[in-house]
């Protein structure tokens, strides 16, 4: 796995009314310091990617849909540099996904309907000055196919 990347398992406990289920504690030590909480919605086969920031780490949640999350890690001093990553987050796989900056990351939406990603940053969003550096999602440096493979 690429260095500084975090995977935690989400725990549901569910029961005749629903479920409940923890996202994010301040005492787990996932995120250095809170930043800001986000929402997007996404809708089916639409490709978020690529970006990555210099200051901030995200921690990505899916509560509603599927994704597929590819990570490259563009970090030169880093033991992964130039490693890829692939997960699949969402409904199906409730984890919560650490990214560590200089890491670029993006998604791509699975299944019939949108998704919904809930993510936490270590910095707040500055208009002036956005830690937000883009890279197209077919970037011949990342070299990631983005069409589903039959199996």
């Amino acid at each position: 796995m690429i260095a500084g990347v975090k995977v935690k398992k989400l725990l549901r406990h569910p029961d005749d009314r629903g479920f409940f289920q923890e996202i994010l504690r301040d005492d787990e030590g996932l995120l250095e310091r809170f930043g800001q909480a986000s929402m997007s919605k996404t809708y089916p086969g639409v490709i978020k990617a690529f970006h990555y920031h210099e200051e901030q780490d995200d921690l990505w949640f899916f509560p509603v849909g599927n994704a597929q999350v590819v990570l490259y890690d563009l970090r030169e001093d880093s033991p992964t540099h130039g490693e890829t990553n692939v997960f699949y987050l969402g409904e199906d796989n409730p984890e919560l996904l650490l990214i560590p900056k200089g890491v670029a990351h993006g998604y791509r939406t699975l299944g019939e309907k949108p998704a919904i990603i809930i993510y936490f940053t270590t910095r707040s969003y500055n208009r002036e000055n956005p830690d937000e550096k883009r890279l197209p999602y077919d970037d011949p440096r990342i070299g990631f196919d983005w069409t589903t493979k039959m199996r």
